[in-house]
């Protein structure tokens, strides 16, 4: 007996029970999944029926979906038009012969309009070439969604992801977090780390869309590995102290891949924020220097008193004297003397540690030798004292 032949791409496979395991897979509800898709159908039978349907565009039910992937139940319907006759304009997929919708309401008139079942053939017509593509922009929708109301409560924090795919020429990194494909683009990258597939490496949320709205391009989940606050989450994971607030990072500056300094404070007297942060051998700030590559982090004491705060921000650079030249908040700058052989330690490589000092303490900072302190760098600008506000006007007494 002869094998009926089929057309190349017909057997999609089990189609509910394929959506089902994908929802669980990716820890999506299927209703929702469900929701999503039967949106994106509806969406393009719209939009190929447009100049045939005789509807208002905004009458939402002309069409409707119907998808129970649990009870694995298809089914689309339109709205068409009861019509007299079979003339030159009579449309078979929107319009329908008064006597063929009379036997289904015998009430019904010419004009009326009658919901009928889309006949499969004429969907696969319709939607068989963007059938992958509705699936998907479902599937997306969903997962966005998804991502909206899970990962909401997690920004800001650092979290463990898993490897699963790198782009061969953009080495833009595809990454698992729990069971939500994510991606961590080449420019988040640490720069100069090769990531390998089935790596875990920790990253920090630096994104989460506040709200889904349905069909909004716009939802993300964005993680980082250059973020500066991910040293901070790094430390966090690492020491007790910093954790449960006994011992508290106030300030971080970061280039990426090469040097991080923390400002950190202790809240107990007992506690030594330096040696908590450290740890016994190292083994504290060595696992976050691991972690993020070879990065050098240095650990300085916070202090409120701005100039012994500069002193701290420039170590491992030896400092004479803090002279702040401007303490107004939005033009804070200091000059800072050093000792001759001090100048390129507290300047640093390609001026590295003055910019990290300058972005940890938000002074601009001017470093200068022993040498070469001239009067002119002890002048300072005074604080500017707001002017207080006109009181309101007296009302006039009265005359006798």
């Amino acid at each position: 007996m002869a094998r009926r032949k089929t057309t190349k791409g017909e057997d999609y496979g089990d189609f509910y029970e394929n959506l089902a395991a994908l929802a669980e897979e990716k820890g999506i509800d299927s209703e929702i999944l469900a929701e999503k898709i039967k949106y994106a159908i509806e969406k393009s039978l719209k939009s190929n029926l447009h100049f045939n349907l005789r509807y208002d565009d905004e009458e939402e039910d002309f069409i409707k979906v119907d998808i129970d992937i649990k009870n694995k139940r298809f089914d689309v319907a339109i709205l068409k038009e009861v019509v007299e006759v079979a003339d030159k304009l009579f449309d078979p997929d929107t319009d329908i012969l008064l006597e063929e919708a009379q036997k289904i309401d015998p009430n019904l008139q010419v004009g009326d309009r009658l919901r009928c079942p889309v006949d499969t053939l004429m969907f696969k017509r319709i939607a068989a070439k963007n059938a992958k593509d509705l699936i998907r922009q479902g599937f997306s929708n969903a997962e966005r969604q998804h991502l909206s109301e899970i990962w909401g409560q997690y920004e800001n924090e650092a979290v463990s992801a898993v490897v699963t795919k790198i782009e061969p020429k953009t080495l833009h990194a595809t990454l698992e977090i729990n069971k939500n494909e994510v991606i961590l683009p080449r420019n988040e990258q640490i720069p100069g780390e090769i990531l390998e597939v089935g790596q875990v490496i920790k990253v920090y949320i630096s994104g989460v869309s506040k709200e889904y709205k349905e069909g909004e391009k716009n939802q993300y989940l964005r993680v980082s590995r250059t973020d500066k606050w991910l040293i901070k989450r790094l430390f966090e994971l690492e020491c007790p102290e910093i954790y449960d607030g006994t011992v508290e990072i106030k300030a971080v500056s970061r280039v990426p891949g090469s040097r991080s300094k923390i400002a950190v404070k202790s809240n107990d007297p007992n506690v030594d924020a330096l040696g908590a942060c450290i740890g016994p051998q190292k083994s504290r700030i060595n696992a976050v220097t691991k972690e993020v590559k070879g990065e050098k982090v240095d650990v300085v004491l916070y202090g409120e008193d701005a100039e012994e705060f500069i002193k701290q921000a420039l170590k491992p650079a030896d400092v004479i004297k803090v002279i702040i030249t401007n303490p107004n908040p939005d033009k804070r700058s200091c000059k800072v003397i050093v000792p001759d052989n001090q100048l390129s330690l507290a300047i640093g490589n390609k001026g590295q540690n003055a910019w990290l000092a300058a972005k940890l303490t938000g002074y601009k900072v001017d470093i200068k030798a022993e040498s070469a302190v001239r009067p002119e760098d002890y002048e300072t600008v005074p604080l500017e004292v707001p002017e207080p506000e006109p009181e309101p006007a007296s009302e006039a007494e009265g005359t006798e």
